[in-house]
């Protein structure tokens, strides 16, 4: 009788203090191997284990969630997610919650802009109703005419371009004021400076920099997994592998022309209603190529992803 006595001495005070544990909200910063990082504000982060609630509702924590933990070991920094709080937003590649902001970072030279990926990847995020910085790097390698052609062809976007140079540090205060008080998702091909870029910007997290092949002008990938970085108490990048392609996202073909901005300004113009801009009479859209006010480069790449969504419905 004394053994179950004190047994269920132990259990109550171990039920208790569990009643007592100490509950946060913080955001996960990085998830490894079945742990999820939790930074809070003013604490610091903690090491933590997902309830076994999420598995049974099939929900799985993302970094960049902001998630309530249960503290179990206040010394050692560890605990629980208990529950999730609701997104604003969601990637699937790569895998990360509550993005306010995308920069997409390519280079002026070495490796030459391709802007058919950076418009697949302008697409990618209108579909999914991100804000957009196209960040341009190494603008210390070129005249100030190439920056101008391209500058030419995405202002009529209305996305906001900041040209920089990591190495000459130019640029670099009106790039971290774009990213203050954001959770920013930033991305590009390999090569472009991405991990130079979030050296200078933060001094805790020191990223392993990839040597660029000189033969390929291709840099070889780093980044292994998502991970959120800290530039300020309330700014954090999120840095994702790199990539090499991008698929145009799973609309209709007749839908596509939702994704680029520009268009939509000259479209309400258009002939017939529902034009597709290809080789309708009376397109605005093509009229204004021809004006300028569109560029010829995004409405070509128009045409190739148009092409794409067309033959993607025939299988």
């Amino acid at each position: 009788m004394r053994g179950k006595a004190a047994s269920k001495t132990k259990h109550k005070k171990e039920q208790e203090a569990g009643e007592k544990r100490k509950r946060m909200i913080g955001r996960i910063v990085k998830a490894i191997a079945g742990f999820y990082y939790v930074n809070v504000v003013g604490e610091g982060t903690y090491a933590c284990k997902a309830k076994g609630a999420f598995r049974r509702e099939k929900k799985t924590p993302l970094v960049g969630d902001m998630v309530e933990i249960e503290v179990t070991h206040e010394q050692d920094k560890e605990g629980n997610v208990v529950a999730i709080q609701e997104r604003t937003s969601e990637l699937e590649r790569p895998p990360v919650a509550n993005v306010d902001q995308a920069l997409i970072i390519f280079a002026a030279t070495s490796p030459e802009p391709n802007l058919n990926l950076l418009d697949r990847f302008l697409i990618q995020m209108e579909a999914k109703d991100i804000p957009v910085i196209i960040g341009i790097n190494k603008i210390d390698l070129v005249e100030d005419a190439a920056v101008q052609k391209l500058r030419e062809v995405y202002e009529p976007t209305g996305y906001p371009m900041i040209c920089y140079s990591v190495k000459e540090e130019r640029g670099l205060d009106e790039l971290k004021e774009a990213l203050r008080g954001k959770l920013t998702t930033v991305a590009g091909p390999s090569g472009v400076g991405k991990s130079s870029l979030i050296n200078k910007l933060q001094e805790e997290v020191e990223m392993e920099v990839g040597e660029l092949s000189a033969k390929i002008e291709r840099g070889k990938q780093t980044t292994r997994h998502t991970e959120l970085i800290q530039i300020d108490e309330e700014s954090y990048i999120c840095d994702t592998p790199g990539f090499s392609t991008l698929y145009v996202p799973e609309v209709e073909a007749e839908e596509l022309a939702d994704l680029f901005p520009e268009f939509r300004e000259e479209e309400a113009n258009c002939k017939f209603r529902g034009c597709n801009h290809m080789a309708e009479p009376g397109c605005a859209v093509k009229a204004a190529v021809e004006a300028g006010r569109i560029h010829v480069s995004r409405y070509e790449n128009y045409r190739l992803f148009y092409e794409e969504r067309k033959q993607a419905r025939k299988y």
